[in-house]
């Protein structure tokens, strides 16, 4: 298995799951040219993508979607609501049903997803289900509902958004109207709140958290880094390894050290 977040931040958010003889895309806020850019970097030739699926319709989740998708004819899956929000979506020809309950098989993987809490049409997370274990994706939400955390559980891998920390948030040059946005049920998790729902969902395989989503302007890995490693020093049940994304960067774990 490969997970990579190719990138992560406001300013666009896609991520890469290798699993089998399966290849998918979360999100495509990148443009298409940058993604198979990214993409090479893996050795991954965009006409090897599978699938891509959407977590909501904000521009740096869909960003590269339209002309990715046109240009390699890639299968895109979404909330159908989200489908009838996207700007253009007519020109797209290679739409997929997708009901977010019963999910859909990728070869290799099986793909559902769950609603979560954001200032979207109808925004999700998703549960992959590989061979190789179990991956979780939840960002983009303002709360940790019970169902998240439910669905969450038993994953070998973990895409958790951390986005701000909640001084620099108070404190930094945002007008209150977006600060209480962020804050709200349908903004964005915290640091703290982030490290919690962590500390929830540690198991004994779980080897490997991504942190994602982080503000340029309210965080700063380091401070993301130091919340989650404050749970992740007080348990015996597993060591999994932390990567926080980047916006530059993309960040790769594999089952052969990557």
């Amino acid at each position: 298995m490969r997970v990579c977040l190719l990138a992560s931040g406001s300013k666009g958010n896609s991520l890469f799951i290798e699993a089998g003889e399966s290849r998918i895309l979360i999100d495509a806020g990148l443009s298409a040219r940058e993604l198979t850019r990214r993409l090479a970097m893996l050795s991954v030739r965009p006409e090897e993508i599978d699938a891509l699926f959407v977590t909501h319709e904000h521009a740096d989740h869909i960003r590269g979607l339209l002309p990715f998708a046109n240009r390699y004819g890639t299968p895109v899956y979404t909330h159908p609501l989200t489908r009838k929000s996207i700007a253009d979506e007519e020109k797209l020809k290679s739409w997929r049903d997708f009901d977010p309950d019963s999910g859909v098989t990728v070869r290799d993987l099986r793909v559902t997803a769950y609603p979560i809490t954001h200032d979207a049409v109808a925004p999700i997370g998703f549960i992959l289900d590989t061979p190789e274990g179990k991956v979780g994706v939840a960002t983009d939400l303002g709360m940790v509902t019970r169902l998240v955390a439910e669905r969450l559980k038993g994953c070998r891998v973990l895409v958790l958004e951390s986005n701000h920390d909640e001084e620099m948030l108070r404190d930094g040059p945002y007008p209150w109207f977006l600060k209480q946005r962020i804050r709200s049920r349908h903004g964005h998790l915290s640091n703290e709140a982030s490290s919690k729902l962590l500390q929830y969902l540690l198991w004994e395989r779980l080897e490997a958290v991504f942190l994602a989503h982080l503000s340029h302007e309210n965080n700063t890995p380091g401070l993301a880094g130091d919340a989650a490693h404050r749970v992740l020093s007080c348990t015996n049940l597993c060591r999994p390894r932390l990567l926080i994304g980047s916006q530059q960067e993309s960040r790769l774990w594999s089952d052969f050290g990557g």
